[in-house]
């Protein structure tokens, strides 16, 4: 099997024998139906598919909703994009407070509950959440690589494609479908696609690098609260992240703005024309690139009780990312692309400020090491398996 999704299978089953409805959050086109059908079909039992942005869909559940999904309360009902008609939270609930039996709804939603007005009230108690990612590392299977992977990222479509130009091709028309048309969808408001274009293009130049919200602010012509609300919804469309600093228990003079990253490495060297493993290495976003690329699937991969920051002082002290264990620090990570690294003075004063227990360094492709000040080497496949 050259993708292995077969964790998110029984993730999904073991969360319905808990819930009644189960919700699959991830940005669009990552595969959320293909895995709820597939997860249906191997159960054997009859499911309903309703899709949200189908206008036949939208009309079979009419003014009833609550009638309509009562009727085929013995099937497993799918509903897809969930967060076009927020309102079906609502019918939902009373619904599930009549017949409480688990494993009853699968809903489907490409924007994070969060974002949208009622929604995270309507259900509360009686749904659980699963974050399904693009193709991860750990699924990834010969005869494509880790390279390939961080080259062409993990949508399915354009990782699979045999040609580069037909993975930005895709990337492309995926890009002007989300700030022509579908962030617009997803959240109900009136974004401006030419400056959501704008932004995301020059998010994609500050990879890696802090935010600063009144300089982006300038380059755009609008306010910097303008700036802030289109970022909080391209990442609450799952397509950047912001890593957010450590700034507890420490005395020192810190940098206390986020970093951005394009979530995607594909879409990153899309938007840098990057086309092949060699132009990516030549390009000045390589270290950048693969920096995200690693805490991207550090992301995926950690356990759910482990946060995700970085740590600088404005004196150069500086952790690329920092686990933490609840208000605990417990692991720093270096991430190098050299497989021989060296490690900066910065990195051990910053673990020495936090007095974390362990020092990582994360290279591509290096065996496993010590080095100095109880520092070890080791590569991202390698740490990655230690989740598991």
């Amino acid at each position: 099997m050259i993708i292995d999704r077969v964790g998110y299978i029984q993730s999904l089953s073991n969360q319905l024998k808990k819930n009644p409805a189960v919700v699959i959050l991830g940005a669009r086109q990552i595969g959320k139906t293909t895995l709820a059908k597939q997860y249906a079909k191997q159960t054997g039992s009859p499911y309903l598919y309703l899709d949200l942005e189908n206008p036949e869909d939208i009309n079979k559940l009419g003014d009833d909703p609550v009638s309509f999904l009562d009727f085929h309360k013995d099937k497993l009902v799918i509903i897809d994009e969930v967060q076009t008609i927020p309102k079906i939270y609502n019918s939902l609930r009373p619904i599930i407070d009549k017949d409480k039996r688990n494993g009853r709804f699968i809903l489907l939603g490409s924007a994070s509950p969060l974002l949208i007005k009622g929604v995270s009230e309507s259900l509360a108690g009686r749904i659980s959440y699963l974050d399904l990612s693009p193709f991860k590392l750990e699924e990834i299977n010969p005869p494509f690589d880790m390279n390939h992977h961080w080259l062409k990222g993990g949508f399915p479509i354009p990782f699979l494609a045999e040609d580069i130009q037909d993975s930005h091709d895709w990337i492309s028309n995926f890009v002007r479908s989300y700030v022509e048309r579908d962030l617009n969808i997803l959240f109900d408001r009136n974004f401006n696609p030419v400056l959501s274009r704008r932004l995301w293009a020059m998010l994609a130049n500050l990879h890696g690098s802090t935010l600063n919200l009144n300089n982006l602010a300038r380059s755009l012509g609008v306010t910097a609260p303008v700036v802030n609300t289109y970022i909080d919804y391209l990442e609450g469309a799952f397509v950047i992240q912001r890593l957010l600093p450590w700034h507890i228990n420490t005395n020192k003079r810190l940098v206390k703005s986020p970093k951005i990253y394009i979530r995607d490495s594909g879409i990153l060297h899309f938007f840098h024309r990057i086309k092949s493993r060699e132009s990516l290495i030549e390009n000045p976003i390589v270290g950048a690139s693969w920096e995200g690329y690693v805490i991207e699937q550090i992301l995926y991969h950690k356990p759910s009780g482990l946060g995700l920051y970085f740590y600088r002082t404005h004196n150069g002290a500086e952790i690329d990312l920092l686990l933490v264990d609840g208000i605990k620090p417990v692991t720093a990570i270096e991430i190098k692309l050299s497989n021989s690294p060296k490690v900066s003075r910065g990195f051990h004063s910053a673990c020495d400020d936090l007095g974390v227990e362990r020092k990582v360094v994360i290279t591509p492709e290096a065996d496993g090491y010590p080095l100095s000040h109880g520092t070890e080497v080791t590569n991202l496949r390698a740490f990655l398996d230690e989740f598991n």
